[in-house]
């Protein structure tokens, strides 16, 4: 059984935080639907909830049956938040922010991260969510390894992690 942030009559819910932005690195299973009703608040008529999930393919690797992600976790959460107060500052019409990644081996079809973004107009959810996600490929140290038809062996959209804002 897998602990969850989200799913009700799960073994262990985590509980959500008190303010605006909720990040998480986590072997839990990952809600979207706890996700995009988190961050609704009665002064955002937006809300857009991003969920990546393990498809069954990678370039020249076919027949993808799992994902394997590993983390630096103490440079994670400092990272995430970075992202989503830079979100913050970039969109000012931002409601609250959820950003949650795995850890762990996650089969095809499963959620591996989730970014929620609620806001006072559609532009500005769209926009911040999607400047969330880009910004976690590219700056937070989780790398993924892959097994499929063929064998096994880390991904290869693999990248050198940046800073937050460059």
């Amino acid at each position: 059984m897998h602990d969850e942030i989200g799913q009700s009559g799960a073994a262990r819910e985590e509980p959500a935080p008190a303010g605006d932005v909720w990040l998480a690195l986590t072997t839990a299973v990952l809600s979207m639907d706890r996700a995009g009703s988190w961050v609704q608040r009665g002064d955002c008529g937006a809300v857009v909830v991003f969920g990546g999930t393990v498809r069954d393919h990678a370039k020249g690797r076919p027949g993808v049956s799992e994902l394997e992600y590993e983390a630096y976790a103490g440079q994670v959460e400092p990272r995430l938040a970075e992202v989503a107060a830079h979100a913050r500052k970039q969109w000012a019409g931002i409601g609250k922010v959820v950003i949650w990644h795995r850890t762990g081996t996650l089969g095809v079809g499963e959620c591996s991260v989730v970014v929620a973004v609620s806001a006072g107009h559609r532009g500005e959810a769209f926009d911040a969510a999607r400047y969330c996600i880009d910004t976690v490929k590219k700056t937070v140290p989780i790398w993924k390894r892959e097994r499929w038809q063929g064998g096994e062996d880390w991904g290869l959209d693999a990248q050198v992690v940046a800073e937050v804002g460059e």
